[in-house]
């Protein structure tokens, strides 16, 4: 016992960490070389001075407020220390409070961690202060047997020297089990080769810190940090290594990097989300929302409307031009998908050899070209909406894998076998007649049928021509800012003529007018100069037919966006502003029934 008290108060004289022994009041008991040093004192002058010499921080009220709270919770905290030529550092404590000869005193083992402040849980433990040469060799061995951090004594060999209290109850045996052990026993990552080694590392730089194992009575491994300090005695080399049980830290850096992981993936999703949305930003919409007075176009919105709420799919038709994007976007915005994202796929702008990468995504090195993976529109869509444009232009061959998407919400990336689930409202829109399509063979029969849930028809511009002056006022004040001038005077007498026109692009080509006409404006008044298309005379002629026909025409055109239905406030008689009994006899007179196709 005389020899392990001596090794231990000679121990801590030399170790390379701060010392300090504090009394209830702050006074300093005692310091080691190590603090001397790093506060650039004498022992004897710190021997006359108290923590508040050292901590510009602190006064006689907070440490009576931390001396009690480290006596109940004994955690390490952190604190600046002046040093003599009043340069400062960051110091991190770990108090330990030690009832000896009925005097409660207060060994702070105090580390620099100025500049290592991030790494948690490492420790430099040094012992502060004792009294005369028998007191503090006893009173040393008795504080560091009761420390509350696991210690080891281990010579070269691996042989255990010494271990205190708190080892024996985190490994779960008696000393007396441990001091006929090797480290080797309590520690399978160290060998004989890596003992020496680690020796000739503290030898040289006179400590350090690792991470490691440690192996219970029981078989139990505890993920361990060890601050290892080199330390001579009688010509025999020891290292002293204080050991803390990391298991907390290392289930919350676990969970951490899982999150990080969770992180990770969200950010690659939302990068090529925004990668998608910055192509899409460059896209020149025809306007920015729906602008109508007319009756008949407002029979198409109650239908938006009325489908929006739902996840069915819809097809919309209609001529180029006519607006078939814009109200697929409506739908979006009024839809329960509206915060997730709408995306468009062009089907008739990409190679057929591309649609099924574009849709499905591929994996690394699946074709020639593929040289990252690359996740598909429809799981960019998952949750939100995709829109289809142009689908009639979609190669046969890949008609049956959209079906079974449509079907079953599931697929494959090309060159992949992982089968992904989606939840995607399909929006679709074409120019063509589908019908028309899958009876030359071009278009499946069951995916026109998939897809043709709720159909809606985009009204062509010569059938809604009331909305032309309002129309011409919103692209005026559309390309206000990009030309550069401002129209204050529409002339009716350009209204007019605009509105004798067809307009075969519809609004687009309508929308490339006013724009032309404004360039060519002076003075805030619209001028269209020579642009306006004739129409010849011949061509007038085609145009006119009996009033019996052009009124058939009408009511079937009125018919087809009412879905046939006759009466009722969503009825063809409301909208032409006739009764329904009225309506009904007109049909009969015009033969007219459900087969009709309106000519255009």
């Amino acid at each position: 016992m005389e020899k392990i008290s001596v090794l231990s108060k000679f121990t801590i004289a030399r170790m390379s960490d701060e010392v300090f022994w504090l009394d209830e009041k702050g006074n300093f008991f005692w310091v080691n070389q190590a603090a001397c040093k790093a506060l650039g004192y004498e022992e004897k002058e710190l021997l006359g001075m108290s923590v508040f010499d050292i901590n510009p921080n602190m006064n006689e009220e907070k440490w009576a407020n931390h001396w009690k709270i480290q006596r109940q919770q004994n955690e390490p905290v952190e604190a600046i220390h002046r040093r003599k030529d009043g340069t400062s550092f960051q110091v991190e404590i770990v108090n330990n409070f030690i009832e000896f000869e009925k005097r409660i005193y207060s060994c702070a083992i105090v580390r620099d961690v100025t500049e290592r402040k991030e790494k948690e849980a490492q420790f430099q433990l040094t012992y502060d202060r004792l009294k005369e040469s028998e007191y503090k060799s006893r009173f040393a061995h008795f504080t560091v047997s009761r420390a509350g951090d696991a210690i080891f004594w281990i010579c070269q060999n691996g042989k255990i020297k010494f271990v205190n209290e708190a080892c024996c109850k985190r490994l779960g045996y008696t000393r007396q089990e441990i001091l006929q052990k090797t480290i080797f026993d309590i520690n399978p990552n160290f060998d004989p080769e890596k003992l020496s080694q680690h020796f000739d590392r503290i030898r040289v730089e006179g400590k350090a810190v690792l991470e490691s194992e440690h192996h219970t009575k029981e078989g139990k491994i505890i993920p361990v940090e060890i601050a290892s300090n080199y330390v001579e005695f009688e010509g025999e080399a020891f290292t002293c290594s204080i050991v803390r049980d990391i298991t907390e830290r290392k289930l919350k850096e676990s969970a951490l990097r899982g999150a990080l992981m969770e992180i990770r993936e969200l950010k690659e999703r939302l990068e090529e989300e925004n990668n998608y949305f910055q192509e899409e930003i460059k896209l020149d919409h025809n306007f920015g929302e729906i602008i109508t007075q007319s009756q008949a176009f407002k029979s198409v919105l109650a239908e938006i409307e009325q489908v929006a709420e739902t996840d069915s799919t819809v097809l919309v038709t209609g001529e180029s031009g006519t607006g078939k994007e814009l109200i697929a976007r409506s739908i979006h915005k009024l839809s329960r998908r509206c915060d997730r994202p709408i995306i468009k796929v062009n089907c008739a702008a990409l190679p057929g050899n591309l649609i099924e990468s574009e849709l499905f995504g591929h994996e690394k090195g699946a074709f020639t070209g593929a040289l990252t993976k690359k996740k598909g529109r429809f799981e960019l869509a998952d949750k939100g909406t995709l829109f289809l444009d142009e689908i009639g232009e979609m190669p046969i061959e890949l008609q049956a894998k959209l079906l079974r998407v449509l079907q079953e919400g599931e697929f494959e990336p090309v060159g992949s076998s992982q089968t992904i689930k989606v939840d995607v409202r399909i929006l679709a829109a074409t120019n063509r007649d589908l019908q028309k399509e899958v009876e030359k063979g071009s278009f499946r029969e069951d995916l026109y049928y998939r897809l043709n849930v709720f159909p809606i028809h985009c009204i062509p511009l010569r059938d809604r021509k009331e909305d032309i002056p309002l129309l011409i006022r919103h692209f005026c004040k559309k390309f206000e800012s990009k030309i550069g001038k401002r129209i204050t005077n529409i002339p009716q007498k350009v209204i007019k003529q605009l509105q004798d026109y067809d307009f075969p692009g519809n609004i687009r080509e309508l929308e490339n007018f006013v724009e032309r006409a404004i360039i060519l404006s002076k003075n805030g008044k619209l001028e269209i100069g020579s642009w306006l298309p004739k129409t010849s005379n011949k061509t007038l002629s085609k145009k006119i037919v009996s009033l019996d026909e052009l009124q058939k025409q009408h009511i079937i055109k009125t018919l087809q966006h009412t879905s046939w239905r006759v009466s009722g406030e969503k009825g063809a008689a409301k909208l032409l502003g006739i009764k329904p009994t009225t309506l009904e006899s007109r049909m009969k007179k015009l033969n007219i029934r459900r087969s009709n196709e309106v000519a255009s």
